[in-house]
């Protein structure tokens, strides 16, 4: 096993230290599993397709035009026309 060194605020130290007096683990064994957690989770993200990525946003802004999706052409080369 590679050892690490790191520099944390004191806050993030002294809860490490309270889970770890509270739990019975060593500090390391904590801070082990947090940053498995994080690569677990940063993992899962890269391999998520962009649609998923995307998928909270689709439909959260509203144009106040009925047609826009079947006629956006239309309104697109009306808005870059020159004036």
């Amino acid at each position: 096993m590679r050892q690490l060194t790191i520099r944390m605020p004191e806050e993030y130290f002294y809860k490490i230290e309270q889970i770890a007096k509270s739990s019975g683990l060593k500090k390391s064994d904590i801070t082990r599993m947090a940053i498995r957690k994080f690569l677990e989770e940063y993992s899962a993200d890269e391999k998520t397709d962009l649609y998923s990525k995307a998928k909270r946003l689709v439909g959260v802004v509203e144009s106040g035009i009925a047609d826009l999706g079947q006629n956006h052409r239309d309104y697109f080369s009306k808005e870059t026309e020159p004036t």
